[in-house]
């Protein structure tokens, strides 16, 4: 499969899903800010992924929830990441734009970074990519 098909794929997804127009979704555009997601929808997008493309997208990997969830204080305190945190952030995210969350660590704050261009990332991991 090429990037380009899987680009259409979730592209696809996100206009289904969240009714917006083919033109918003831009590679850069966040799922939740950009195009208005909310987490409900993303389970949506992702359930109709996985059905299309006979593919299966683990729940961590879109968020990590063992850092979100931290109760240890080891990622998370006062419900802002850790130096720790963001550093296990972008070691699981590679693909994710992580400078926002440096600048405002806040925990709601981890999905709020997804972006179309992560998503397709996530999808291509999970196909042969030519």
């Amino acid at each position: 499969m090429e990037k380009e098909e899987v680009y259409n794929y979730v592209r696809d997804a996100l206009v289904e899903a969240l009714a917006v127009d083919e033109d918003e979704v831009k590679p850069e555009a966040t799922l939740m800010g950009d195009l208005g997601a909310e987490s409900i929808d993303i389970l949506d997008i992702v359930f109709q992924l996985e059905k299309r493309l006979g593919i299966k997208i683990e729940r961590g990997e879109l968020v990590p929830d063992d850092i979100a969830n931290d109760t240890q204080g080891k990622y998370v305190l006062d419900n802002k990441l850790t130096e720790l945190g963001i550093a296990e952030i972008k070691k699981r995210m590679p693909y994710a734009n992580v400078e926002a969350l440096e600048q405002n660590p806040m925990v709601v704050n981890i999905v709020q970074i997804l972006t179309v261009r992560d998503l397709c990332y996530i999808v291509e991991s999970k196909v042969n990519v030519a």
